[in-house]
């Protein structure tokens, strides 16, 4: 059973595995750049997107563009072009034009550092909101992927139907001290042993505490 008594114990055991695992896209960007603005961006571009995909056009576009008047000066055409390889990337490009509009005219060219902020922003929501306010603002937030929803259900440590039903539920259980850093393990633990259709329960060190392997046969 996996709850608060052990929780500490299970995420520790976790940080040593995923050691072996590829750096998450966004935190690579934020260990280059260490700007609002760009992690802003390539959380935006990253959304639907594989890691990879989300460095190569992130570095292709931040060579373009370095603040929001360089954003709001690139023709649409040229910065669809750009995106063109990330997912939704017609989208993303209308965001993004939208996006400088707005930081400059509603807050004066600086990126928000309020989750209620910064999800009035287009192409940003609730998980966005909180991987920037931890990366970006080194802020407590709790980033809900599909992986952190997946797996915090999984382990029955919550109950929940949608991920931001998931984020409300972490914010009243999960002891703070863990907020900035459950997504960036569990993304990295969903990605090689948790995963969404074969999870690998036998290489799992969670597997006599997780209920998940008992009710489905894995691994």
């Amino acid at each position: 059973m996996i709850n608060n008594k052990n929780i500490d114990t299970i995420l520790k055991e976790l940080e040593h595995i995923i050691k072996k695992a590829p750096e998450p896209a966004i935190e690579k960007v934020s260990h280059k750049y260490h700007s609002a603005f760009h992690i802003l961006i390539a959380t935006i571009l990253s959304s639907r997107t594989k890691d990879e995909t989300t460095i190569k056009v992130s570095r292709d576009l931040f060579s373009r563009i370095k603040d929001t008047s360089d954003l709001i000066k690139i023709p649409e055409a040229t910065l669809k072009k750009i995106l063109y390889p990330v997912g939704f990337y017609k989208v993303k490009t209308k965001h993004l034009k939208m996006l400088g509009h707005m930081l400059k005219k509603k807050f004066n060219d600086i990126i928000p550092d309020t989750l209620e902020n910064l999800i009035t922003l287009p192409g940003v929501g609730r998980k966005t909101a909180n991987l920037v306010l931890i990366l970006a603002f080194d802020k407590y937030g709790i980033c809900v992927d599909t992986h952190v929803h997946r797996i915090v259900n999984r382990w029955g440590y919550v109950k929940t139907k949608l991920p931001n039903e998931t984020e409300t539920a972490l914010r009243e259980k999960l002891p703070k001290k863990h907020w900035k850093m459950i997504n960036y393990i569990l993304v990295s633990y969903g990605k090689i042993i948790c995963k969404p259709i074969t999870p690998i329960c036998t290489q799992c060190p969670l597997i006599s505490d997780c209920p998940y392997p008992a009710s489905h046969k894995h691994g």
